[in-house]
């Protein structure tokens, strides 16, 4: 098995940790004075019915990262604070990115972005534009990205609970949860096309392989807003739900995830799906050999064939950091030429 990583500081609270601005925490069951084994993590902007910007995604960041290394910790719903239910999301915030053209922040992300003319200049300083716009492009990270990489690489299980509508990265950042539960009054949209915009937060690799590259391609391509039955959207939630029943079930199904399952293997089985990517029935044959094989040998295993034969429920106790199997990252080709910077 791996080595422990290195240490983190957690908050012996999260309902009352205000380091982060933009998001807030809740316990279950709310009263509890510590750490519950599932953390309820909202997005908390109601001035601007959550858009996101900045601040927010690297809150969400570390909110992620903190809740991923915390032992006390295993389970996550993923929500949006807004007590009539009506918004999760509508994506960035187009005022903050509006304000970028008179030397605002720009869209959400990481280095330099500000909206252009539309328009090239004249000759004389052009190849120096030209030049600080590469530079510029090449230190760009795009923040829903940031936010959809901390969910993916999160060792606990997120329940994403769109209580509302879910726009542009209000749905994309929550591609990469395990699980999404929605409002059956909520709009869902890839709406970059109507923006004059590529889609973002890494929804090229995960929106295909959760419906397929056919619908994914129609929704990218229409850029319209659908209701979250309709047929082109209706596979990427779990459950749609009454708007009051989204987070209370997004609860129930974390609760239960929390105490019935190993985060070990559920974070190692989504491994498998997205990052296996088996040619052959032969090769998934090998991969899930070599996976099962340390993960039978590994203490949660021990629990779960133990829990199950003396007919009591499961405490499963292992840790990612320490417990992961020993063939993970199987991905990752050694002597492979270095990978830009993310």
């Amino acid at each position: 098995m791996a080595a422990a990583g290195p240490q983190q500081a957690h908050p012996e609270s999260y309902a009352t940790y205000t380091a982060l601005p933009e998001i807030s925490f809740e316990h279950v069951p709310a009263s509890a004075a510590a750490a519950t084994a599932v953390v309820i993590l909202r997005l908390d902007r109601p001035g601007a019915k959550n858009a996101f910007t900045n601040a927010m995604m690297r809150s969400l960041v570390r909110a992620f990262d903190l809740l991923s290394s915390d032992p006390r910790v295993r389970a996550i719903v993923f929500t949006g604070a807004d007590p009539r239910n009506r918004v999760f999301c509508p994506g960035m915030d187009l005022d903050q990115a509006a304000d970028s053209a008179d030397g605002g922040d720009g869209a959400a992300g990481e280095g330099s972005l500000s909206l252009g003319s539309g328009a090239k200049g004249g000759r004389g300083g052009e190849e120096e534009e030209e030049a600080e716009i590469a530079a510029a492009r090449d230190a760009y990270r795009d923040g829903g990205a940031q936010v959809s990489l901390a969910i993916y690489r999160c060792a606990k299980p997120v329940v994403a609970a769109l209580n509302g509508h879910a726009v542009g990265v209000g749905i994309t950042m929550t591609l990469p949860a395990n699980v999404r539960v929605v409002s059956e009054a909520a709009k869902v949209g890839f709406v970059f096309s109507r923006r004059g915009i590529s889609t973002e937060a890494c929804s090229t690799y995960f929106l295909p392989r959760i419906l397929g590259a056919g619908r994914a391609l129609t929704l990218l391509t229409t850029g319209a807003v659908y209701a979250p039955r309709d047929p082109a959207v209706r596979d990427l939630f779990a459950e749609v739900l009454p708007p009051d029943r989204v987070v209370p079930r997004a609860v129930e199904l974390a609760s239960d995830i929390a105490a019935n399952t190993s985060v070990l293997a559920s974070r190692t089985m989504r491994d498998m799906l997205y990052r296996g990517a088996p040619a052959t029935p032969e090769d998934a044959f090998l991969l899930e050999s070599r996976v099962f094989f340390d993960l039978f040998r590994g203490r949660d295993s021990v629990e779960g064939i133990r829990s199950f034969l003396e007919k009591r429920k499961p405490v499963f106790d292992a840790v990612w950091e320490r417990d992961r199997p020993t063939s993970w990252p199987w991905w990752e080709k050694k002597g492979a030429l270095p990978k830009p910077k993310i």
